[in-house]
């Protein structure tokens, strides 16, 4: 199996929505971890996280925001259907004399290109049974209707619940789809979710504030996959591959399906000129269902078909609570592009652009990042629904288990202090993106602890799973592009990578004759702290399954994050050094186009300048 596909089949009650998490489980969002744990969410909590995060946010709106209608008429194409006839919003930005807020309402034509399948064959309800749509083979896009409760186990059947099932499948080449259903009449509140024969990939109740559902994602090649629509909330079969394992009947009642793997009939494309620093975010409501931005050399820089914005930093102003939300961080001034790539008919942007939180801090204020070795007690309730207080382990605590002893302490703390400095400082003021970054790094062992204080973030490396509660190694408390809560805390969980030799998440696995332990565990331990700083400071996950290895890779080749080298050992001449770098976002998030790890945390950390 490759390493990216580390998914398995979930059990019957967490599928279904009925399992309660473990007494004292906290149920984070798996966007926020490393390694990505979704064999062991409890989805229906985390949606239910999301959705009231994601209402909050939709609630707040911009105050007296620029108005911008499309210049295109409604019902026809052509006029701004490419970046480089996109039409200039000229009085958006960040300068002075501009309004950092734009509303932007437009209009997108019906794709008449798009065929319409008759609704699948009862019955539809696992795997074998599914739909075939052909999209990603034969077809880019279909559009079908079914009903959710008219086959054999709906309520006039046995009563366990009515699924129907849609292949989705790529050949040769990724895939990148949006799915979307839309219930004009009856009660059925739909829920859509991804599997493959290795378990759940994504999964979506509610968009843009209604009943209906959206996802996005990216088919590796050569992979099948399938798309259900299923009722909710958090209705789901406990076996997929078996006809008749739902956990019951919820809502019923007619949908719209419409699966799209390519560029609609009509596109809108608008530019407008951002400087350096600037952190842009739009949200797009009513028929439009993707956004895409695209820099000065036409590449697109971050494209959704999703609101992930329940993750970012309570203190973020970003907008979000729509179809589609993007965030990106300009590393340049220039003339930038916002494509809106896919619906149908009238469609609302927020558009909005902040300078970076730190900067607007009193004036010669420097960002702090906190390295706590020593134990701490931490409120884990700020990962998600459930947690409260918990007592944290030292590091110290966990060195006998790697065959280190209390002498070793020192060095183990110099490795990781010194990782963590050459990739958050060094590399940062080597790429020169940003003449103003400032940052410290202080640690537990030699500065006085300053968590409380204003502009001090924290990351508390040391704790087990059993003690946090959360089943992960390391977790951030956001991602914060701008960096705008700049007092949050991540933690790196020790237990599992200290674990005895054998599982391929402990560091002892790697050991080997020629090993230098100190050296491989303070590198492995600092990269997954630079990681997770990454968050905090606005960096999504980025490709694991491309050639370019970064600090932002999520969970699936710990080897990677652990900069284990061709060797296979740790601690040896041949380990590579790992950065925050460009790359490909992590498609299997439902995220498309070219992240720039490094400049989205050298914006993050800019000295205070006291502007607004």
């Amino acid at each position: 199996m490759p390493a990216f596909l580390t998914i398995v089949l979930l059990t019957s009650a967490l599928l279904s929505g009925q399992a309660a998490a473990a007494p004292g489980r906290i149920q984070p969002d798996p966007l926020l971890m490393f390694p990505q744990r979704q064999a062991t969410t409890d989805w229906a909590t985390v949606l239910r996280d999301r959705a009231a995060k994601t209402e909050a946010r939709a609630r707040s709106s911009a105050q007296n925001p620029l108005p911008y209608k499309e210049k295109e008429p409604p019902g026809t194409t052509g006029a701004n259907d490419s970046l480089a006839k996109a039409e200039h919003i000229a009085g958006f930005g960040t300068q002075r004399a501009k309004n950092p807020k734009v509303r932007l309402t437009g209009d997108l034509k019906p794709d008449t290109s798009i065929p319409t399948l008759p609704p699948a064959a009862e019955p539809s309800d696992a795997f074998g049974q599914a739909s075939e749509t052909g999209v990603g083979t034969v077809r880019r896009s279909v559009r079908t209707n079914g009903t959710i409760g008219d086959g054999p186990y709906g309520s006039a059947g046995d009563g366990t619940g009515d699924f129907d099932f849609y292949r989705v499948s790529a050949g040769a080449t990724p895939v990148t789809f949006s799915a979307r259903t839309l219930t004009p009449t009856g009660d059925l509140d739909t829920l859509l979710a991804l599997f493959d024969k290795d378990g759940l990939w994504t999964i979506n109740d509610n968009v843009g504030g209604s009943t209906d559902s959206a996802i996005s994602f990216t088919i590796p090649p050569g992979r099948e996959f399938f798309l259900v629509v299923a009722s909710g909330p958090f209705g789901l079969p406990s076996d997929p591959t078996k006809p008749g394992t739902g956990g019951g009947v919820r809502t019923e009642g007619p949908y719209e399906l419409t699966i799209a793997s390519g560029p609609s009939e009509d596109l809108d494309y608008y530019s407008f000129d951002l400087r350096a620093g600037d952190v842009l975010g739009a949200s797009l409501a009513g028929g439009g269902t993707r956004l895409a931005v695209y820099d000065p050399a036409g590449r697109e820089v971050f494209g959704s078909s999703q609101d992930a914005t329940s993750i970012f930093s309570t203190a973020s102003p970003m907008p979000g609570g729509g179809n589609a939300v993007v965030d990106f961080v300009a590393p340049r001034e220039g003339r930038y592009r916002l494509g809106v790539e896919a619906g149908e008919n009238a469609y609302d942007v927020k558009l909005e652009a902040f300078r970076p939180g730190t900067e607007t801090a009193p004036r010669g204020s420097v960002h702090t990042i906190f390295l706590d070795f020593d134990g701490a007690r931490v409120n884990t309730s700020i990962y998600g629904t459930g947690g409260g207080i918990r007592d944290l382990s030292p590091l110290s605590s966990f060195l006998p288990r790697w065959g280190l002893n209390a002498r070793d302490e020192r060095a183990l703390t110099d490795a990781i202090i010194a990782t963590v400095k050459e990739n958050l400082e060094r590399d940062l003021v080597a790429k020169g993106t940003n003449p103003k970054f400032a940052l410290r790094v202080l640690n537990s062992r030699d500065h006085a602890d300053p968590w409380g204080q204003s502009n001090v973030s924290r990351v508390v490396v040391g704790g087990t799973t059993a003690e946090s509660g959360i089943l992960t190694i390391g977790i951030a408390q956001s991602i914060d592009a701008g960096n705008f809560g700049k007092e949050e805390t991540a933690l790196v969980l020790l237990d599992e990578i200290s674990s005895p030799s054998g599982s391929v998440w402990s560091l002892n696995t790697y050991f080997g004759p020629g090993s230098d332990k100190i050296a491989f565990v303070g590198r492995a331990v600092g990269n997954i702290t630079s990681h997770e700083a990454g968050h905090m400071s606005g960096s999504w996950h980025t490709d694991l399954t491309n050639t370019v290895p970064g600090i932002m890779d999520p969970g699936g080749n710990p080897a990677v994050m652990f900069a284990v080298g061709p060797d296979g050992r740790g601690g040896t001449a041949d380990d590579p050094d790992l950065d925050l770098v460009e790359e490909g976002i992590s498609p299997s998030e439902g995220f498309t186009g070219i992240e720039d790890t490094l400049n989205r945390s050298a914006w993050a950390f800019v000295r205070g300048t006291g502007s607004a």
